[in-house]
């Protein structure tokens, strides 16, 4: 690559004209004199032409087979009205046999431009997608993941009925009769997902392979298209990590994964020495985290915080996995050598993990170096702030959820919790915490160039900006999507910047996103996306042909 901008993301942000590749690795970087010396008769030259040239874009936080799954079922997020749902869903059935379940995604009520009728705390009841539907099962899960809403064949085939509980960390909402409404929060989801899942017996192994490839497949192009290069999936089985070993040893995977392990600890216990797979330079699969989940979402009322809900107030929101579950989790972590992630967004949730946290490496005398990570970390108390920095602990942040959320966050903690203690990321890069970068996705679109917009504008859809000063500089949202999630991987000696010895993982964008005004970061696009040195996108020409290689 040569006659552009490449930034290395190297210790000083430096800035060069042109780059080579060598059999999937960076061998040199300089100006266009320099790398001349390296083009041969069979070396594919591209002409950056001013262009900017980035590190390959790492994916923090994101679910693949989620993303995957999110391609072939209703897509909700532009969804402006419950009886816009009601009516995709009704087209839906029109399509549908008898008995086949209507899966969708990405609804949320702040979205929608009049409320629905009837309505329980806002929320609608179940019965207008019953009528459309009264013979297929439906399940729209919520944008976050962490609510969704099931209809009446749904809610029998899990198994609910009027006097029914959820499972604990759950709420099934009710109506003033008692009845189920439909909309399940947090664990309440499982037994409906449980459902779906056991409609899926029929299928022959071959077809339950080929759904999978295919889920992984549609992930994989999305990802491309986006600047994707490496992914960490934050929660497999471990039958998932099997299917990817399978894809692994059949060079079939395109980006590279970084996979957190999700299981009871019995099972961990059992699993985990079989499974400890770490980087060793250019690598598509790496196994050596484990997965845990303190509590839900802010949105749905389902984040553990340190005083109650402004518009609950009777509630602190829902603990999903008790203290000592993780805790043991915690210790399972250190005996095995894994990293250990958790999930955790409200300022409750996250003093209980760091509490955690320093417990047991104060126990083990682990000293402060694991680089465990706490993902979201989206609300924090102030006096928790230098706890990260003090533990190691990473901060594995989204971006675009600040601006996704920030019409509703004063709504549930009010203006002074929302100004002390949300997406503080200017105050955890200051204390010396390490920020990754993410999109969540699928809660989000995989897309970097909108969550770097995000991470250094706060600007909302409206044209609002949310708490400016906890902005983060374009140097530093670069660098958090690119070498801080690769150190959040121990994976930062191979990949995160252009330098000699890392892998030839390249993005190439339209325009020069530090530089350009605030206002031209909206229409930043990818030109290129290359791995291992290959171009595996091209906005111009469709390289991916196949997303399993």
């Amino acid at each position: 690559m040569r006659g552009g901008v490449v930034a290395t993301v190297d210790s000083a942000n430096s800035l060069v004209e042109a780059l080579a590749i060598d059999d999937g690795w960076v061998v040199a970087t300089g100006d266009d004199g320099e790398i001349a010396s390296y083009i041969g008769p069979d070396t594919e030259v591209i002409e950056l032409d001013g262009r900017l040239a980035v590190p390959g874009f790492i994916e923090g936080h994101g679910h693949l087979l989620g993303l995957g799954a999110g391609k072939t079922i209703l897509d909700l997020n532009a969804a402006t009205s419950w009886q816009g749902i009601v009516s995709m869903v009704a087209d839906a059935v029109a399509d549908a046999d008898p008995g086949k379940w209507i899966r969708g995604r990405g609804w949320h009520q702040e979205k929608w431009d009049e409320p629905p009728d009837p309505a329980v705390a806002g929320h609608p009841t179940h019965a207008s997608l019953s009528a459309v539907s009264p013979a297929n099962p439906v399940l729209l899960v919520h944008a976050s993941g962490h609510a969704a809403f099931a209809n009446a064949a749904a809610l029998e085939a899990a198994g609910y009925e009027r006097g029914s509980e959820p499972p604990p960390g759950g709420e099934l909402q009710r109506d003033a009769e008692g009845n189920l409404t439909g909309l399940l929060r947090e664990t309440a989801q499982r037994p409906v997902a449980a459902a779906y899942e056991r409609s899926l017996a029929d299928l022959s192994p071959e077809e339950t392979e080929a759904r999978f490839r295919r889920e992984v497949a549609l992930a994989t192009e999305e990802a491309l298209s986006k600047g994707v290069t490496s992914f960490h999936d934050a929660g497999a089985s471990f039958a998932t990590i099997d299917r990817l070993r399978r894809l692994e040893d059949e060079d079939a995977l395109q980006i590279r994964l970084y996979v957190m392990a999700r299981s009871q600890n019995e099972e961990l216990e059992r699993r985990l020495a079989e499974y400890y797979m770490p980087s060793e330079g250019d690598d598509y699969l790496v196994v050596r985290s484990i997965k845990r989940q303190i509590d839900g979402a802010l949105g749905s009322h389902g984040a553990w915080l340190l005083e109650p809900y402004a518009d609950l107030p009777s509630s602190t929101g829902l603990v999903l996995e008790s203290v000592e579950d993780i805790s043991a989790t915690a210790h399972l972590a250190i005996r095995h050598g894994f990293q250990l992630s958790t999930h955790a967004i409200g300022d409750r949730a996250n003093r209980e993990v760091l509490d955690i946290y320093e417990a047991v490496f104060d126990s083990a005398d682990a000293g402060r170096d694991l680089r465990w990570r706490i993902e979201h970390a989206q609300h924090v108390h102030p006096s928790d702030i230098a706890r990260f920095a003090e533990l190691g602990v990473i901060a594995s942040v989204q971006g675009i959820h600040a601006t996704s959320d920030a019409p509703w966050v004063p709504l549930r903690i009010g203006d002074e919790r929302a100004a002390e203690r949300t997406y503080l990321w200017r105050t955890l890069l200051d204390a010396g915490v390490v920020v990754g970068n993410g999109t969540d996705t699928p809660v989000e679109d995989i897309d970097p160039l909108a969550s770097f917009r995000a991470s250094v504008t706060r600007q909302t859809a409206a044209g609002s900006v949310f708490h400016p000063e906890q902005r983060m500089t374009r140097e530093e949202a670069l660098r958090s999507y690119t070498l801080s999630n690769a150190y959040a991987a121990f994976e930062e000696e191979y990949k995160g910047s252009l330098e000699v010895g890392k892998v030839g993982d390249v993005v190439v964008l339209d325009r020069d996103i530090l530089t350009v005004p605030d206002a031209d970061l909206a229409e930043a696009r990818v030109d290129l996306t290359v791995v291992g040195g290959v171009v595996r996108y091209s906005r111009q020409v469709r390289h991916v042909v196949d997303p399993l290689r």
